[in-house]
């Protein structure tokens, strides 16, 4: 059953007598929806669910018509409480306004209507949550499911995790390659940059924005300058549209850029960005290697592994509130950097015969990190890392 963790914590909250908000965000594929639907089994109160996918988003009102709907029937059957579960909500212009407006209304009239909201959008959700619903609710980032998960609900091995990565929805297409490949790239990468950047924030060079994407894929794992960046695009623009680019391409759950470790924050926001796919599944749709080609190349498949690491850490940063950098300084670099709370931990990946230290050593001189750990060739196995919450290391 789809991460087990979340559909408990939700059944918990729904059984609080008070009302609530709950704000589910991440990723699409990742299953927010099927959770939704292994909660209404689990619960017994009156519920109803809507999705705002298909709503233009200049009707607020189909909003406001809802929420009054759901009211009349809590009237009208004498209802004590009731659960409104809506997706994608960050489709609705002005949405956390007339939810403020709503909630706070059925606050002074004592109506008890409980919220769940869904979204896919991270940027724009916390958006309209901290500038009109503050104090009003909880919210909760739905990741990729780690290897971990995909193992257990799936029997994924961890060769088949690095290369197929983690989208719950394309298992049953991974013996069948090509279409496993026209799957991800139709159905979630171009659906995601469609519905979840250009439909809703303004993008003035949606071809640029794509093809970042696309070379961001290509070198996840390594550190390119914005400059560098620009040498391999048509169509370069300017260094901060770029990087504004890479940040709706985050916050859509599809490629990161890592800062680099500094010890003050402007440094660290003027670094050359480590590209960082959420999802291994993105690079691998893109290549024309097979998942049994890939095996034999043992350079590239190191990267994958390097890249499903960093995946691993991006991800779970989002749930655990962590922070994940990288570190280079002349000729010494160090793969992950971790912080939380004043601690630091530096992450080493060796995933082939490569044996030279030379960059956590010059880190620990440095930075006096709390922990130090190599993953892979001579130390932890990259497949044990893949099944533990980085959280726990701390």
């Amino acid at each position: 059953m789809f991460q087990r963790s979340y559909l408990q914590q939700l059944t918990t909250r729904i059984k609080e007598p008070k009302k609530f908000i709950q704000v589910l965000m991440g990723p699409r594929q990742v299953g927010k929806t099927t959770l939704i639907g292994q909660l209404i089994k689990e619960i017994n109160i009156p519920h109803q669910f809507e999705s705002a996918d298909a709503v233009p988003a200049s009707d607020s009102v189909w909003l406001t018509s809802l929420w009054e709907s759901v009211r009349i029937k809590i009237k009208n059957e004498g209802i004590e409480e009731f659960l409104l579960v809506i997706d994608e909500i960050q489709k609705i212009d002005n949405w956390s306004e007339i939810v403020k407006k709503l909630w706070d209304q059925d606050s002074r009239e004592n109506i008890n209507i409980k919220i769940i909201l869904l979204g896919s959008s991270r940027l724009l959700l916390q958006q309209g949550l901290t500038e009109s619903l503050a104090g009003r609710f909880e919210s909760t980032y739905v990741g990729h499911w780690s290897f971990k998960e995909m193992q257990d609900a799936f029997g994924f091995t961890a060769n088949q995790y690095v290369w197929f990565g983690a989208y719950p929805g394309s298992v049953s297409l991974i013996n069948e390659e090509e279409r496993w490949k026209n799957y991800i790239n139709n159905s979630l990468i171009e659906t995601s940059i469609s519905k979840d950047i250009l439909m809703l924030t303004r993008v003035d060079k949606p071809a640029l924005m794509k093809r970042l994407f696309e070379l961001g894929c290509l070198y996840s794992g390594q550190i390119l300058s914005y400059t560098k960046v620009q040498g391999q695009l048509q169509d370069a623009g300017n260094t901060t549209t770029l990087s504004h680019y890479l940040q709706l391409l985050d916050t859509a759950g599809l490629l990161a850029g890592i800062e680099k470790y500094a010890a003050d924050v402007i440094r660290k926001r003027s670094s050359s960005p480590k590209f960082q796919v959420h999802n291994n599944a993105l690079i691998s749709a893109q290549r024309n290697e097979s998942f049994n080609e890939i095996l034999e190349n043992k350079q590239e498949w190191g990267r994958m592994v390097e890249s499903a690491i960093g995946a691993h850490l991006v991800n779970s940063a989002l749930v655990n509130n962590f922070n994940v950098y990288y570190w280079r300084h002349r000729n010494d670099e160090v793969d992950f950097v971790l912080e939380k709370r004043g601690r630091v931990i530096a992450l080493e990946v060796k995933s082939n015969d490569a044996t030279s230290l030379s960059g956590l050593n010059a880190f620990q001189k440095y930075f006096n990190p709390s922990k130090v750990l190599l993953i892979g060739n001579k130390g932890l196995p990259w497949e044990e890392f893949l099944k533990i919450n980085p959280a726990e290391i701390f």
